[in-house]
């Protein structure tokens, strides 16, 4: 019945229930008014009561043979009502999916003649046939013969309303014919279910090919054609591979005819088919298919829709048919490419989407290898011999890519580019022989201007598919530098950016052969300018040379010979180091790249981090664990030396900008033989103690004396900071001997006087106790014992690195802690200074302190690390300590510590709630440093606390609060209980919102620093308040009249209002439409236009800046049209 086939979805779901099947349909559709609907009720109904009379069970079984039966009756009488038809069909459909099989089957012959003869009843409905054919369906897949004959009657019956005119009847055909032959896939009933779809076909054909004799049946028949290839959308895939075949050379005919309907359901037909997973597809028909389909292609004549799902169905066409028959499908390739070139060029954005997607797609599956190297072989024979034969399939392929950057296709570059990039990535070193053409063009483009050229971004990305594809030789050998110009203007300097970005996989002897001898000419060009005067041109080259030298971290990405070439470029670092400050960071950057990427591949089997992008690909390709072992070998033979100037580079610099050659002497060392970095640490430490010898024989006077081998004008103490670095930088090739050695060294620094000498201990002894486990391990005891000695002499500047010390310490002790008293004793001995350290004035200290305690804490809590909640809650209360401190200092580091704790550990919130009594006193006090501190305490507790836990302190809370409004500046108390008298009305709606808000609290608070301290507190108080309501559920209610009204009435006589206020007069000075000056002052009272003034200017057309002018609204741009128009 029309509406049931709807409702139908909820009864499958529940076909296993043993519920009564009459009681699920009178509660589904009861209380419906529609027509259909009560009928069904009625007649369910009555089918359920007539079981009851006969003391028979409300199965569906039995339900099933009651509507059996009545149907059966009523549709062999003469003038049966059609509703009751329909209602006893639509409660068959419903039953016979709960039916047991083996019932369908000993009354299958029965029920199937009975289906079939209402479905050929004239007087049958179009719901009614639609109940029928899911029977239908159903009885076709639940069949108990393999015999044709058994199915056949059915089978055609179903055929019969395919092409139904009534779209409902017609679409639940298709629905049940693809179900059908997907349950007959692997049987052998298949090929004559796929021979009665394709006779329907032919039929259909031949009766649209009679319309000169007959119109109306001509026109039904090519109706019928639209119809059965709707069908054959949904179920091509599922024919056997024959009739496949047959159906295909009637869609080339029907091709052929050009009719946008026609064509619109075949490529809708054929993509279903190719993207099919599992189907079987006959490449040489489907094949023809797709050129007649190329072919035809007109980017005029066919919609963009069309244009769209061609160039889908050539994609998945392709791909499908390489996979079958490569052979075949590479010599259409030239043609497949001409057709989406056509596409391209179309108006359609989608389309060129599509168009260009697909073009990628069969450049990276269908143009292999073989490809390539037939094109390659064909190229190379005709260089030897004169060339006789046509261009091969790659060369027409790459003829097509090259056209696309015609002035044609300007307005989809963005798109080509892509296309090009993959062209270029899928013949790698081999575009060399194809893509030549390209470049020169893409140079070509380059060139334009950028006010006709919006893809330069595009552009570059292509430029380096190129690069990475050819190599940087290739390239520069086609599209060269050009510096040696008489006018450097000509130099192509764009290329410069693109080889940075994407140069990989160089060789380093074309750097030393090809690109030092060239900064060499530069650079004499630049003396030989300089020499004539020419100060902006020598300028210009000195960049230039500076610019080829910052390409040497690219060609150290990756290169191909670094076992065999390093040598050679090591001589000219080392040189240049020397020589040459300003290229020293290009320098370090480029060492620290080669041995980094090399120890990473050396020290790992996995590759995952080098990426999956394109020119990533080009690396595992080349590179291997071996390779980079080989790599590291050649490199240690030159560490020795490299790590002698570099150092003799690092004492001798004044500066180390990011600590640049730290870093590559680290590096270095880190591969270098051991010997060779022990040995020069121990003459650096040599030279450390005479520095220290020398240097307390003098005064401490800034100009006393220099030391003898030290650098120009470097006094002592810089000295000693400097080797201290030195040394520390060696630590990745140093011994626990020497690790010691160097500890012993810097003891007497950690207690020196001056704060910069002590601060660079620190920050030494840090690095090394994050490096060394081992030291850690065997120095433990000693380093806390120096810890604690040295804590009074301890300089402020020095504090950060001291907390890095105690931070490792901390973490080494938190991972094999075996005394738990030993332990808290640890701990015990630095929370103090942990604590005070969270007030310091240094952002990184601040943090550094904070990292420290949380860590302490996870050490006590986490259970993964022997520690328990029991254990975290005294840590917790050990930190309370500090809220008895004597020092308003000590107090308010210790609530925001214990505001970071609660934070962290959600566990800790209610044993804080505990220290509240202690926390309103605190706030009682005239302190602002405890009050700000102690607020931020309870607007973590709030934020962090759930509404029920909330509940039982909230009275506590406010009433602690109100105390200390009571005791401060009593002129803010009617806004503090207005505000509160708000939060109390509000709705919860806000809830989330204001929970992010508290977390911020401490920056909320520093954006008011302007606002006097006493106004700061009080409004900090407010939002604690109005936090605390909105947390038990109660927003505000966000209205503008009475926001506005309460803000003029509360804040009327506070001196914030006063500031306010008088911004707001300001506002009002302006007109509407943003500037003060009009020129009203030239206006006539008596008449229009203007007049002049006494003492004034004469009248003038002012034209003011207006920011709304920059406007793209369209109110703003008409304002100022107003403007304007009043100016004219």
């Amino acid at each position: 019945m029309e509406g049931i086939e709807m409702e139908e979805p909820a009864f499958i779901l529940d076909k296993e229930a043993n519920d009564d099947f009459c009681n699920s349909i009178l509660s589904r559709f009861g209380n419906s008014t529609a027509e259909n609907h009560q009928h069904l009720c009625a007649v369910i109904g009555a089918m359920s009561q007539e079981l009851k009379d006969h003391n028979l069970p409300s199965s569906p079984v039995a339900y099933f043979g009651a509507t059996c039966s009545s149907l059966d009756r009523i549709a062999s009488e003469p003038n049966s009502p059609n509703h009751l038809i329909d209602t006893l069909l639509t409660i068959l459909s419903l039953l016979i999916a709960r039916v047991p099989v083996a019932v369908l089957k000993k009354k299958r012959e029965f029920l199937s003649e009975l289906v079939e003869r209402v479905l050929r009843s004239q007087s049958a409905s179009e719901s009614a046939v639609v109940c029928g054919l899911k029977c239908l369906s159903h009885l076709l897949i639940n069949r108990d013969s393999v015999n044709w004959s058994d199915v056949s009657l059915l089978f055609n019956v179903l055929l019969d309303f395919i092409t139904d005119s009534r779209p409902k009847v017609r679409k639940q055909s298709h629905s049940c014919l693809r179900d059908v032959l997907l349950n007959l896939q692997n049987s052998s009933l298949l090929a004559s279910a796929s021979e009665g779809v394709t006779n329907r076909l032919e039929k259909c054909l031949l009766l649209a090919g009679g319309a000169n004799t007959n119109t109306d049946e001509g026109t039904n028949g090519a109706q019928q054609v639209l119809y059965i290839l709707d069908a054959l959308k949904e179920c091509l895939p599922f024919l056997s591979l024959k009739y496949k075949n047959s159906i295909l050379k009637y869609f080339k005919t029907l091709l052929d005819l050009r009719q946008p309907l026609v064509t619109r359901r075949i490529t809708d037909g054929l993509n279903f088919l190719c993207v099919y997973p599992t189907s079987e597809i006959p490449p040489e028909a489907l094949l023809e298919l797709l050129n007649s389909l190329a072919l035809s292609i007109s980017s005029n004549e066919m919609s963009g829709d069309g244009l769209t799902f061609t160039a889908r169905l050539l994609d998945a066409g392709m791909n499908k048919i390489h996979s079958i028959n490569r052979q075949i499908c590479v010599i259409k390739l030239p043609i497949i490419f001409n057709a989406l070139k056509d596409i391209l060029a179309s108006e359609h954005e989608e389309a060129i989407y599509a168009a260009t997607d697909a073009l990628k797609s069969i450049i990276n599956s269908c143009v292999d290898e073989s490809l390539i190297k037939q094109g390659v072989d064909q190229i190379t024979l005709s260089d030897k011999e004169s060339r006789r034969s046509g261009p091969t399939i790659i060369e027409k392929i790459c003829a097509t890519v090259e056209s696309l950057l015609d002035y044609h296709y300007t307005a989809v570059w963005d798109r080509v580019f892509q296309v090009v990039s993959a062209m270029f990535h899928k013949l790698g070193n081999n575009s060399t022989y194809f893509m030549g053409g390209i470049l020169k063009n893409l140079e070509d483009v380059q060139k334009l201007p950028d006010e006709d050229f919006p893809f330069r971004k595009q552009l570059h990305a292509c430029l380096g598919s190129a690069l990475v594809a050819m190599g940087p030789e290739t390239l520069l050998s086609l599209v060269p530098l050009n510096l040696e110009a008489e006018d450097l203007s000509d130099a192509n300097i764009w290329l410069f950016p693109i080889l940075k970005q994407y140069t990989v996989c160089a060789r380093l002897s074309y750097f030393v052969e090809e690109i030092l001898p060239m900064i060499k000419r530069v650079r004499g060009k630049a003396r030989k300018l300089e020499k004539q005067g020419l100060m902006v041109s020598s300028r210009n080259a000195d960049a230039l040379a500076y610019s080829l030298w910052s390409l040497l971290p690219s060609f150290c990405n990756y290169p191909l010979d670094t076992s065999k070439s390093f040598t050679d470029l090591e001589k000219h670092l080392r040189n240049e180091l020397k020589e040459q400050p300003d290229i020293r960071g290009i320098i370090c950057t480029s060492l620290q790249l080669l041995i980094q990427q090399n120890k990473n591949i050396a020290d790992s089997n996995d590759k995952d981090y080098i990426g999956q992008d394109m020119v990533n690909e080009v690396v595992l390709i080349h590179y291997s664990q071996q390779v980079a072992k080989e790599n590291l070998d050649a490199m240690k033979l030159s560490a020795k030396n490299l790590l002698k100037d570099l150092s003799e580079v690092f004492l001798e610099t004044t500066k180390d900008d990011g600590g640049c050659l730290q870093r590559t002497i680290g590096d270095v060392a880190s591969i270098a033989y051991k010997e060779d970095v022990q040995n020069l640490f121990e003459q650096k430490m040599w030279k450390l103690y005479k520095c220290i010898q020398k240097a307390s024989k003098v005064d401490n006077s800034k100009n006393s004396m220099q030391i003898d081998d030290a650098s120009n004008n470097v006094s002592p103490l810089v000295l000693r900071a400097r080797l201290l670095d030195l040394a520390v930088s060696l630590l990745p090739g140093l011994d626990d001997e020497h690790i010691t050695l160097l500890f012993q060294a810097i003891k007497p620094a950690l207690q020196d006087a001056e704060g910069v000498m002590q601060k660079k201990a620190y920050k030494v002894l840090s690095i090394t106790l994050k490096s060394s486990d081992s030291f850690v391990s065997s120095k433990f005891e000693e380093l806390l014992g120096l810890m604690l000695e040295i804590l009074p002499s301890s300089h402020f500047s020095a504090k950060r690195h001291r907390l890095d010390c105690l931070y490792f310490l901390i973490v080494h002790v938190s991972k094999t802690k075996d005394n738990l008293e030993h332990w808290r004793e640890i701990v015990g001995s630095f929370l103090t200074e942990i604590i005070l350290s969270l007030k310091e004035a240094n952002k990184k200290t601040r943090n550094r302190a904070y990292d420290i305690l949380v860590e302490i804490a996870h050490a006590f809590g986490d259970e993964e690390r022997g520690g328990n909640r029991e254990n975290l809650y005294q840590f917790f209360n050990m930190v309370a300590g500090g809220l008895a401190g004597e020092t308003p200092h000590m107090i308010s580091a210790a609530a925001k510590g214990l505001a970071r704790l609660a934070y962290e550990f959600s566990d800790l919130v209610l044993t804080a709630f505990n220290l509240l009594p202690s926390t309103f006193l605190l706030l009682q006090r005239k302190n602002r440093e405890i009050i700000k501190a102690n607020l931020g305490f309870l607007k973590v507790l709030v934020a962090k606390s759930q509404a029920e836990g909330l509940q039982m302190h909230l009275r506590g809370m406010v009433e602690g609060l109100l105390k200390w409004q009571d005791n401060t500046k009593s002129h803010f108390k009617a806004k503090i209980k207005e505000r509160k008298e708000r939060d109390r009305g509000a709705k919860s709606e806000e809830t989330r919102s204001h929970l992010s808000k508290a977390t911020t609290a401490r920056s909320n608070i520093r954006q008011k620093k302007s606002l006097p301290e006493h106004l700061s507190d009080q409004l900090m108080m407010s939002h604690l308040i109005c936090l605390i309501g909105r947390k038990q559920g109660r927003g505000i209610e966000k209205k503008k009249s009475a926001d506005l009204d309460y803000d003029e009435r509360s804040e009327r006589d506070s001196h914030l209002s006063a500031k306010s206020g008088t911004k707001s007069q300001k506002r009002r000075k302006t007109s509407d439409s943003g500037w003060a000056y009009t020129g009203k002052e030239y206006g006539s009272k008596k008449a229009g236009g203007d007049v002049k003034r006494k003492d004034k200017l004469e009248p003038y057309a002012y034209w003011p800046l207006d920011r709304k002018m920059m406007s793209r609204r369209p109110q703003h741009r008409a304002r100022c049209k107003e403007r304007y128009g009043l100016v004219l």
